[in-house]
């Protein structure tokens, strides 16, 4: 036995003491007296706790925050060249995790999966919630090795934390949590390079169109606007698509239609040419679809929506397939400053514990209000990929767990939309989604107002539709809410004459 190992025995000796296993102490004092008859065995600790504890709970936070997890080992430093893990680190860092979390994990519902995800398993204080580290730097061992974070731009265990919680939801390589929908969706646009194209279903979220026509294609990028839905939706890119074309961006149900696009398919033909797909799965969240599963390269969410779940933060999560993707998407975060804050991290750790049950119960109380909106004889038509017989209903279902809780509808007049829009008790007028308050909007002046007009005229977008984005309320009192718009508005002349 080496001398080296001795102060190692002394501790583990220290240990068994402390703790009252006297025989187990004995017996091993013993076993190293035999094979190390000169070996000297000592136990100085006459406090309460062992010095093997002590010095565990103390280096504790250091090597939480500085990841120096193996003595003399130098890291890189990330916030100079923006660089992940090694694929040693990340080794390293597997061991240091129980080997039966990964078994047990592959048993469990997402639902308890949510609630049961512990980041600071390890916490000397035994926090239950994740800590806020609300910090800008932090120290580091020297002057030439570096922890695992060193400026909260390029990287927070609070954020981190939020980042790996997402990303094994979406069953992806990486996550990356952004201050904003929009900066998660910028930062994929990145990944176009001046001469090459984007490709973009014509059935999208405004802000999208306005990032794409008023700031990517000053970079020399080409912008293209296509119908992907439905049983057509491959053929139709199959003819349009080249090798100039880097990325395909699509919504499946988009927004506000519900047109439904197929991933698998779209993801076969995209990769027939080496372009990437992204998809913006925010309108059903991780619980309903993972497009990663699909064939899609990257997912997004705007998690200002269903993910935190309460309107009261802004975020984005990019989540990717490979190292390769997550390495470039992390580049751009980190060079342009756009992640997100430790305290909004945890704001939607938090939110995200009750995910599950926000969606499901705002699931159910959405094919009510649709249900109720398709017998309703003022309403020409209803758009909610749940509907019986909505359009391609099968492929939905195919890709997809269930149809979220937006839910569209038109009047045939605007007058008459705006009315309802602007008469409902309970339905709070704002230009988003996901929250458990219901919602209400007239898409076409608000949240889509930026999509080109040639793009509006070619999509025949209706001026009358309405969004609603229903929320954890009594479903009964929601309904009752919108028959009081519909008919204040039958029973005003003046009103109906505008129709």
């Amino acid at each position: 036995m080496s001398n080296k190992a001795i102060p190692v025995l002394d501790l583990v000796f220290d240990f068994l003491s402390t703790k009252g296993f006297h025989e187990t102490e004995a017996t091993l004092r013993r076993e190293v007296e035999v094979t190390e008859p000169n070996t000297s065995l000592r136990n100085n600790n006459q406090g309460t706790g062992s010095r093997l504890e002590d010095l565990l709970e103390k280096s504790y936070v250091t090597q939480l925050v500085s990841g120096d997890l193996n003595a003399g080992q130098k890291r890189r430093r990330a916030h100079l060249d923006a660089l992940l893990e090694t694929a040693q680190e990340e080794e390293d860092a597997k061991i240091l995790k129980p080997s039966t979390e990964e078994v047990v994990e592959k048993e469990l519902s997402v639902a308890t999966q949510l609630v049961s995800y512990n980041p600071c398993a390890g916490d000397p204080h035994g926090a239950s919630s994740m800590p806020i580290y609300q910090t800008s730097t932090f120290a580091q061992p020297s002057a030439t090795s570096f922890g695992e974070y060193d400026y909260s731009r390029s990287g927070n265990p609070t954020r981190k934390a939020l980042e790996e919680q997402l990303a094994a939801l979406e069953k992806g390589f990486r996550g990356f949590a952004f201050a904003s929908g929009m900066a998660a969706l910028s930062a994929i646009t990145r990944l176009a390079k001046s001469g090459e194209e984007i490709i973009l279903s014509d059935d999208s979220y405004g802000g999208t169109y306005r990032l794409l026509a008023k700031v990517a294609a000053r970079n020399n990028i080409s912008i293209r606007y296509l119908d992907l839905s439905g049983s057509g939706g491959p053929s139709r890119l199959q003819a349009v698509i080249t090798d100039r074309t880097k990325l395909i961006m699509l919504e499946s149900p988009t927004n506000p239609m519900q047109r439904i696009i197929s991933i698998r398919d779209i993801s076969h033909v995209a990769h027939s040419k080496n372009a990437l797909v992204s998809v913006d799965n925010t309108m059903l969240s991780p619980i309903l679809q993972n497009p990663l599963e699909l064939g899609a390269d990257i997912v997004m969410h705007s998690a200002t929506k269903f993910i935190c779940g309460h309107a009261d933060t802004m975020a984005g999560v990019v989540i990717t397939k490979t190292r390769e993707l997550a390495e470039q998407v992390y580049f751009y975060q980190n060079a342009e400053g756009t992640g997100l804050s430790p305290f909004d991290s945890w704001l939607l750790l938090r939110g995200v514990k009750t995910m599950e049950l926000r969606v499901m119960r705002q699931q159910e109380n959405a094919l009510r209000v649709a249900r109720f909106l398709k017998e309703h004889p003022s309403v020409t038509h209803v758009y909610y990929a749940g509907l019986e017989g909505s359009e391609n209903a099968d492929l939905h279902n195919q890709q997809a767990r269930g149809a979220g809780s937006v839910v569209c509808f038109r009047t045939g007049s605007l007058a008459f939309s705006q009315h309802i829009v602007t008469t409902t008790k309970l339905f709070k007028i704002t230009v988003s989604f996901g929250s458990v308050n219901s919602l209400i909007s007239l898409p076409g002046a608000m949240s889509h107002a930026s999509i080109p007009a040639e793009v509006r005229k070619a999509r025949e977008f209706p001026e009358d539709l309405v969004r609603l984005s229903i929320g954890i309320e009594s479903a009964d009192d929601l309904i009752e809410d919108l028959q009081k718009g519909f008919q204040t508005y039958e029973f005003a002349p003046e009103l109906k004459s505008e129709k």
